[in-house]
């Protein structure tokens, strides 16, 4: 029995196609087409290999050659081209120098006469690299649009205020690109057109409107102080989740935990990410005391992180680039624009005339709402003009970045103006720790006396007033008849006493310097310091590097308590002999 056994197979009930004589001259034509195309690129492959000429080999080919042939010959009990190879492998290594010369010199040789008669090669054309980073001003702008006026009265009190004018979006990935290729970092300068253009803190408070002066920021510190914190944010090795920290802005409320959460939210996604996609943990331990951090310099902090993560970028152990990108796409060299541009062709002809090359019209990075926030202001460009398109920036006037404290100065930004280092309208914050006012030195002046007339302790310059810490006390507000000026007498507690100085509350480029006698004495024995107050905008947390008085605990009272007298002198009537 077969298939074909009519039993078994009934073939008439097999359908038959058939084809017309046009439909198989249609399938042919396809069949030829294909094989022609095919047969072309065969052809231009094998034309492609003979064009180009092989490379010569090493001197090591040219003796394994002559040795496995000599071989081959005289063992022909040799199981292959293998063992025949390993002898040539071990006869090379037992060779000296001057026996390896013959086969050096063929090869060089050879090498020689291929680089003098082979076609100069035509460099492939460089594919654009793509920039890899977690900077994202776009979700930080989203974030800010939904806080409430609460949340943003909250962020202008930590001194991150200049960011809720935040404008720009996205980032220009080509100039970028081009700017970190020009970034020095040994000298945190950029590079351009033989021009040096050094980067400085006082840079990046000018472009982010971000503090550079203050405590140095400081992320580094024993883990226990920062477990309860980890555990309240997830924090893994890898770090905080940025959609975690987007989860709590979206609540209401404007306490410390959203403070926090916002300063952790703008740097993990704008003014300090680094390679990853979380934000690190580390960041955690400045921010144990909220109420320190618009003491901190955050410029060189900023500065600081950028050129850390762009060299190790350079250095291959990461693939993104870290830092705040968006501080190198817009700069600001002695009061001018530097460029910004999404073209590789910038060029920088005049750095002080301020004629700048450019392929798109500057947008500011900050606007100015009302008094909303206290930003950076930048000058526009005046023209465009078609082709090789440049952007003229021309001298203009801006106001002070101090102006919602009653600064009404405006400055021309083509000029290296150091008004604003020198403004007397520069922020101070209230000392006490439940207060959030902030406003320039007279405008906190008015404000303590109003508010808070019960909680310091009012003296007259130049006679010497006794006053008591009590054990639980860290600090006493200072507050002056004559002109209200505030002052700070601190206490720190040490393994072997406690420390006490006399601080001011003024902007920190502030020249007046008053002096000032503090005394400690118990039975027959004293201790005195003299010195000249420092300035800071605000309560200090811990104790910077200035004067101080070490007072052992043996001259503390019966119930801890310090007892102190301290004379202030009034700077207007400093003289050369001093009391």
């Amino acid at each position: 029995m077969s298939l074909t056994d009519p039993e078994v197979v009934d073939c008439s009930i097999i359908p038959v196609f058939q084809v017309s004589n046009g439909g198989d001259a249609s399938i042919l034509s396809v069949n030829d087409e294909e094989m022609v195309v095919s047969e072309a690129k065969r052809k231009k492959k094998k034309k492609k290999k003979q064009d180009s000429a092989p490379r010569p080999a090493c001197s090591w080919v040219y003796f394994s050659r002559e040795f496995i042939k000599e071989y081959s010959a005289s063992h022909p009990e040799s199981s292959g081209l293998k063992a025949a190879t390993k002898a040539a492998s071990d006869a090379w290594k037992l060779m000296s120098i001057e026996e390896k010369e013959k086969y050096t010199r063929h090869a060089r040789e050879v090498w020689d006469d291929y680089l003098s008669t082979a076609p100069a090669r035509i460099p492939k054309p460089r594919k654009q690299t793509k920039l890899v980073t977690r900077c994202s001003p776009g979700r930080l702008f989203n974030v800010i649009q939904r806080l409430t006026s609460e949340q943003k009265a909250a962020v202008k009190s930590m001194g991150f205020g200049s960011l809720l004018g935040l404008r720009c979006r996205t980032l220009r990935r080509s100039l970028c690109l081009w700017l970190l290729e020009r970034f020095n970092t040994a000298r945190c300068s950029l590079e351009i057109c033989g021009e040096r253009i050094p980067l400085s803190p006082r840079d990046v408070e000018h472009v982010m409107g971000l503090a550079a002066c203050g405590k140095d920021v400081v992320n580094s510190g024993p883990d226990d102080l920062i477990a309860d914190l980890r555990h309240s944010y997830n924090a893994t090795n890898r770090g905080i989740s940025v959609r975690l920290l987007e989860e709590r802005l979206a609540a209401p409320e404007a306490g410390e935990d959203f403070k926090r959460s916002f300063i952790l939210y703008a740097l993990g996604t704008l003014l300090s990410p680094t390679a990853r996609l979380d934000v690190s943990p580390s960041f955690l331990h400045f921010l144990i005391n909220m109420d320190v951090v618009h003491q901190y310099n955050w410029g060189k902090f900023l500065l600081d992180r950028l050129v850390r993560e762009v060299s190790r970028f350079r250095q291959g152990k990461q693939h993104a680039v870290g830092g705040c990108l968006l501080f190198l796409q817009v700069i600001i060299k002695e009061g001018c624009l530097v460029m910004e541009s999404v073209e590789y062709g910038v060029q920088v002809e005049d750095l002080s005339g301020g004629k700048i090359s450019s392929g798109v019209e500057h947008n500011p990075i900050f606007e100015q709402e009302g008094t909303e926030a206290s930003v950076a202001n930048f000058p526009k460009s005046k023209g465009i003009m078609g082709g090789d398109t440049e952007a003229i920036v021309e001298p203009d006037r801006t106001p002070c970045r101090n102006k919602e404290y009653g600064c009404n100065e405006t400055m021309n930004c083509m000029r290296n103006n150091d008004h604003e280092e020198n403004c007397i309208f520069a922020s101070c914050a209230c000392p006490l720790p439940n207060c959030k006012f902030v406003g320039s030195s007279e405008q906190l002046s008015l404000h303590f006396s109003s508010k808070h007339w019960d909680s310091g302790r009012r003296f007259r310059y130049n006679i010497p007033l006794s006053v008591t810490l009590g054990m639980n006390e860290r600090f006493l507000v200072l507050q002056a008849e004559e002109d209200g000026i505030l002052f700070i007498l601190n206490k720190g507690v040490e393994s072997i006493g406690n420390m006490v100085m006399i601080t001011c509350i003024a902007p920190c480029s502030s020249k007046d310097n008053f002096l000032y006698d503090l005394v400690s004495g118990k039975g027959i024995s004293s201790l005195r310091l003299k010195s000249l107050t420092a300035n800071f905008p605000g309560r200090v947390e811990g104790f910077p590097p200035v004067d101080f008085l070490l007072i052992p605990f043996r001259f503390l009272g019966p119930s801890g308590e310090l007892n102190l007298e301290f004379c202030i002198w009034n700077s207007t009537e400093l003289g050369s002999d001093f009391p």
